[in-house]
């Protein structure tokens, strides 16, 4: 069998995913994908009739696990929850998704309606009207894109052996300021004596996405 015959949507989708992770979103051609898979890019076309449905294949590949269970029997609560639970976890091994979503018409991929159906399903459950059910949607959805964005400590692109240097580098600069003007900031700065703990951080945050909608549905019950 020849490397074309093994192409299936999901290895092409998995390794287009792996290049916009390593590279950006627009590392992302025909001709550098079929290189990468040792094809030919006609190879590849059987699949995508171009770029922007290979785009689009990968976005519907990539959330593919974001749904709700509604065989659990879990409140809305529970399931909402872990539809953005997973969403963030996705968003932090594919640094790429929110370009990605942002370069397509999500709306038109299998995997981004049936999770926003599932959560506009949800958010039924705890009271809200169809149309406050999407904007709530669309608000969890950027607040996972600006949850990870925001994500404490070095950037990417500081090695992992330098993170440590870097923490005391802004540290010190923080430690700069004069106190009298900027005393919480000074104070901030103490947090940069160790590694923050993400998993703290990502669970906070979902805990502050979450509770603005539990307590809109609280006071509409």
């Amino acid at each position: 069998m020849t490397p074309a015959e093994r192409l299936s949507k999901a290895t092409v989708a998995e390794r287009a995913l792996r290049l916009a992770d390593e590279e950006g979103v627009d590392a992302i051609t025909i001709r550098r994908l079929a290189k990468e898979l040792s094809v030919t890019p006609m190879a590849l076309y059987w699949h995508f009739k171009n770029k922007d449905e290979l785009l689009l294949g990968v976005v519907d590949h990539v959330l593919t696990d974001v749904r709700a269970d509604r065989s659990a029997g879990d409140p809305w609560q529970k399931q909402l929850r872990a539809i953005v639970e997973t969403v963030v976890g996705v968003m932090r091994a594919h640094p790429s998704l929110p370009d990605l979503l942002h370069s397509t018409d999500k709306t038109q991929t299998p995997s981004f309606t049936r999770a926003t159906n599932d959560t506009l399903a949800l958010l039924a459950d705890a009271g809200f009207d169809v149309e406050e059910s999407y904007w709530i949607a669309m608000y969890l959805l950027n607040g996972a894109i600006g949850l990870v964005a925001g994500q404490p400590d070095c950037p990417a692109s500081v090695p992992a052996d330098q993170a440590e240097e870097w923490r005391r580098q802004k540290r010190v600069q923080m430690e700069c300021l004069p106190v009298d003007q900027f005393p919480m900031m000074v104070e901030f700065a103490k947090t940069f004596q160790r590694a923050p703990d993400l998993e703290r951080y990502y669970a906070f945050g979902t805990d502050l996405l979450m509770s603005a909608v539990e307590a809109m549905a609280t006071r509409r019950s």
